[in-house]
């Protein structure tokens, strides 16, 4: 699909195309990718690319065409990977300027409603490329404020769980976090690439860059320390559930020594030989009430040294 962005108040959607407007093109059709080649002449190598869900963040140059490729947070609906990145291009070349990515995400959408509330203006094509990198690590930031709450529930599952289900949970939101990292890694390098273009130098707002800095940097950090607090976690309550399970064993030990007892009496007295209390009219009751009493003694044995 489609979407014409132009400055207005903030951005604001147009019908067509016109010259020096922002195009995105979020999950293309093949007519989009045609409109791609044969009216924009934009190089396939740069949005097949865009295509690869492995795409790292980078910049590249051909025929005075420039592509940014930089890596958005989504939220997927699959209980085995809740979060994950995904590639998105930015594209341009004097008066033409596009976006394309292969995935849903809520970052673009986001971007032009908040340019509308705040009047945000895109005052160059480098400006976009600064501005949705900002946007990003907002989303990123976002995106973790969200995995801490599913740590936090996955916590109090595993309190009172022996399941090696709970401790999958925490594994998938691990899994996310790496992959965080990564991609936020990736667009911090792809960003002092950006300061290292001679070409670019003059055009960058040194304001701007400053304020993706720190967002990235601190939403760096935050997927660090979620990261660490995780591992810390998963360690903890992997011997806390293999405790559980010495508990639940000694237990059931505890509970067969004691079974055990009265069924060793029954069997001694019930052989066919001589003991004694065969013509003894009272013989049966003795024999359970000794073997209550032995089982009585164990079970308080075992209390005593904490079995229970």
């Amino acid at each position: 699909m489609i979407t014409y962005y132009k400055n207005g108040h903030g951005l604001e959607e147009i019908p067509q195309w016109e010259s020096s407007c922002w195009i995105h093109i979020s999950k293309p059709l093949d007519e989009d990718l045609q409109f791609l080649a044969n009216e924009l002449k934009v190089p396939e190598d740069f949005y097949s690319d865009v295509g690869d869900i492995d795409e790292r963040p980078r910049i590249d140059e051909e025929d005075g065409w420039r592509l940014c490729v930089l890596r958005l947070p989504v939220k997927i609906d699959d209980e085995s990977l809740p979060f994950s990145t995904v590639p998105m291009g930015i594209i341009f070349k004097k008066d033409i300027l596009l976006t394309i990515c292969f995935f849903d995400n809520e970052v673009i959408s986001d971007f032009a409603f908040y340019s509308r509330r705040k009047n945000v203006q895109i005052e160059s094509n480098l400006d976009l490329v600064m501005k949705l990198n900002l946007s990003s690590s907002v989303w990123f930031l976002k995106y973790l404020k969200r995995i801490n709450l599913q740590i936090k529930l996955a916590e109090k599952e595993l309190e009172k769980s022996i399941k090696n289900e709970d401790l999958q949970t925490l594994l998938q939101l691990e899994k996310c976090l790496v992959f965080f990292t990564t991609s936020l890694k990736g667009n911090d390098i792809l960003l002092h690439r950006i300061r290292n273009v001679k070409s670019l130098q003059k055009k960058l707002d040194l304001e701007l860059l400053e304020d993706v800095q720190i967002e990235l940097r601190q939403a760096l950090e935050t997927t660090n320390i979620y990261s660490d607090i995780l591992s810390g976690m998963m360690d903890a309550y992997a011997s806390v559930i293999s405790n559980n399970l010495n508990i639940i064993m000694k237990q059931l030990t505890s509970i067969s020594i004691i079974l055990m007892i009265p069924t060793l009496i029954a069997s001694l007295y019930g052989m066919n030989v001589p003991n004694g209390l065969e013509t003894y009219k009272y013989g049966f009751w003795i024999i359970l009430f000794f073997s209550f009493l032995l089982s009585v003694v164990s079970v308080l044995l075992f209390k005593r040294k904490k079995w229970f």
